[in-house]
């Protein structure tokens, strides 16, 4: 089906703050500085971002500052925040604008910032929480997949309520994460379908881990201002290069600087060698890194110069010394990775 065009609508602040990341007045490709006629590539990276706390449990603004700072450093291209991976859940309502509000003060309109909205008991609910979030200045609101209908529900009934929350927020630019929490819903193509038909598609966290499924996906939204960011850091790089516009995996709370270059040099042929290497390598490091997530990856971003407490919320036990010296190992081989891209 051919969807609308929404150039002049939804996308194009959101993709404008994208482009501030190339050298001005320099499309995707050209040549960025005179020094390194490096090609930008037109692929963000998109953190999924941490929560930073007080040894008290409370947020931790400063840290959260710090973060965002390391992530821009990193060469983040937008920002995911009040996410699973920010503990949302976890955080009272008040402290997801505030921790949504910290992040786009600090990034301060050079990149979108994108922030869950669908919360609430019913549809009315999650407007409000979402009008909030665009109050406080986000270039896109994120609804939960699984938010909108029970595990054993049609997506007839998904519809329905989405439409119902499209006809409450009309100038609204908006997103889709499937998050594993309550339960993992898959965006069906029909429901895909119907969300692009609004015009207001901007941003798809994908999470289904199959490739294919995220191909039929990409097709679907041809000629439409959806982009398509993959968490599954196993199929990264296939995912680039059918089409995707970045990626949001977990690993970006690890090494932030190692996804940025998979998103700039997916297309690259030059590249095409490292990348695949590289593609394997951050495969292969994820079920080593990711046990104990919430700390483990303080622990890391602490080695890579940071200085946040090691507490989270949702956390239930304390670093393991097997788990901080695994971590420690893989700190030293990703800096060999880097030594050897020249990252």
């Amino acid at each position: 089906m051919k969807h609308r065009n929404t150039k002049t609508f939804a996308r194009r602040n959101f993709m404008k703050k994208i482009a501030l990341s190339l050298a001005a007045g320099l499309a995707p490709g050209k040549v960025l500085n005179a020094q390194n006629h490096a090609k930008e590539s037109d692929k963000s990276f998109v953190p999924v971002m941490l929560t930073p706390y007080k040894n008290n449990k409370s947020v931790d603004y400063s840290g959260l500052e710090s973060l965002t700072d390391h992530y821009l450093a990193a060469g983040a291209k937008g920002f995911f925040a009040n996410c699973l991976s920010s503990e949302m859940y976890d955080l009272s309502p008040e402290e997801r604008l505030k921790v949504t509000e910290t992040v786009v003060r600090r990034v301060n309109g050079r990149y979108p910032v994108v922030a869950t909205g669908s919360f609430g008991d019913n549809i009315g609910e999650m407007v409000a929480f979402s009008q909030k979030l665009v109050d406080i200045g986000v270039d896109a609101v994120i609804l939960i997949t699984s938010h909108f209908a029970q595990e054993d529900e049609a997506d007839d009934v998904m519809i329905g309520r989405l439409e119902s929350f499209l006809e409450q927020t009309p100038a609204m630019v908006l997103g889709t994460y499937e998050c594993p929490n309550p339960y993992k819903r898959v965006l069906s193509l029909d429901v895909l379908d119907f969300l692009l038909n609004s015009g207001r598609l901007v941003y798809h966290k994908d999470t289904t881990e199959d490739i294919g499924h995220i191909r039929k996906k990409l097709r679907l939204s041809q000629g439409s201002e959806l982009g398509l960011y993959n968490a599954h850091i196993g199929s990264a790089v296939a995912s680039l290069r059918a089409g995707g516009a970045g990626l949001s995996p977990i690993a970006g709370n690890y090494y932030p600087e190692i996804i940025a270059w998979l998103c700039q040099y997916a297309d690259d042929p030059a590249k095409k060698a490292e990348v695949d290497w590289l593609q394997e390598k951050v495969r292969m490091m994820e079920s080593r890194i990711t046990v104990n997530y919430q700390l483990s990856s303080r622990y890391f971003l602490n080695k890579s110069g940071l200085n946040l407490e090691l507490v989270s919320r949702r956390a239930t036990q304390p670093l393991t010394d097997d788990q901080r010296q695994q971590i420690d190992l893989a700190f030293a081989e990703v800096q060999n990775w880097k030594t050897s891209l020249g990252i």
